[in-house]
């Protein structure tokens, strides 16, 4: 008998409770990817299998429009967020050890956005900074350090620091320790903490509801203005395409990590 085969009859009954929260997980899911392909207008009664839906998504000025300020508010927090998670994440692992700093700069990813968004619209309010696309990036980059900085430290922790220690023995400076040593180790990390605040900030609506302007809306505020008078295969066919591109990034994220870890010969 196989280990694999061994490991599921010990499973037993486990099976059943696994597969319903399996299903209640993905099936909702799988019904949004197969509606997107309905030929009808409504997105609850299946008419035919068609691609109508999505060239017509492409074809809306509006939904273009908040996609790209999406995009705009995605890289400007991912570019934010690595480079501050990073610069955090060092610090606190090779620099100075302490509990209380690890618990504030992981506070923004386990608070409530509603508290965060309400915290950061009155933020913005009291320095007198209008509020747009620039503030849901700094929005966004708040919370989406956290994320990084809680990746890039995992690695951090398992990096040896003799290859530092050795670096810094020969002459090299802690600026060229860190670019041409500890940075190449880490970049794996980087990179996964990049696509993963990328992703949230793509997809993320209460904080962007409350620091965004009325003119520049992003694609969840988009989504949801047009959702509140009835979901149309359009819709369906936008979150699907939302759905592979953040399954894309998680893939690759797990990859360029699955690949650090692998024990070099």
């Amino acid at each position: 008998m196989s280990r694999r085969t061994g490991q599921r009859e010990g499973l037993g009954w486990l099976w059943l409770p696994l597969g319903v929260v399996g299903a209640f997980l993905y099936v909702p899911i799988a019904a949004l990817v197969f509606m997107s392909f309905n030929s009808g207008k409504s997105a609850l009664n299946f008419k035919g299998l068609s691609l109508r839906w999505y060239p017509e998504l492409f074809r809306d000025p509006d939904i273009g429009h908040a996609l790209l300020n999406s995009l705009l508010v995605g890289v400007g927090a991912m570019v934010m967020s690595t480079v501050l998670g990073t610069m955090v994440a060092v610090g606190l692992v090779r620099f100075t050890r302490s509990t209380a700093l690890d618990s504030l700069v992981m506070a923004p990813a386990i608070l409530p956005d509603l508290m965060l968004a309400i915290g950061l619209l009155a933020f913005f309010t009291a320095v007198g900074l209008p509020l747009g696309l620039g503030t849901v990036a700094i929005a966004h980059a708040a919370f989406g350090t956290a994320f990084v900085v809680a990746v890039v430290r995992a690695r951090l922790i398992q990096l040896d620091s003799s290859l530092e220690e050795a670096s810094t023995d020969l002459g090299a400076g802690w600026f060229t320790t860190f670019v041409r040593i500890t940075l190449p180790s880490i970049s794996p990390a980087v990179l996964a903490g990049a696509l993963l605040s990328f992703t949230l900030s793509i997809d993320e609506f209460v904080i962007a509801f409350f620091t965004n302007g009325p003119t520049s809306p992003t694609l969840p505020i988009e989504i949801y203005s047009r959702v509140r008078f009835g979901v149309t295969p359009e819709i369906n066919a936008l979150a699907t395409i939302l759905l592979l591109v953040s399954m894309s990034a998680v893939v690759v994220a797990a990859w360029a990590v699955g690949r650090q870890e692998k024990p070099r010969d």
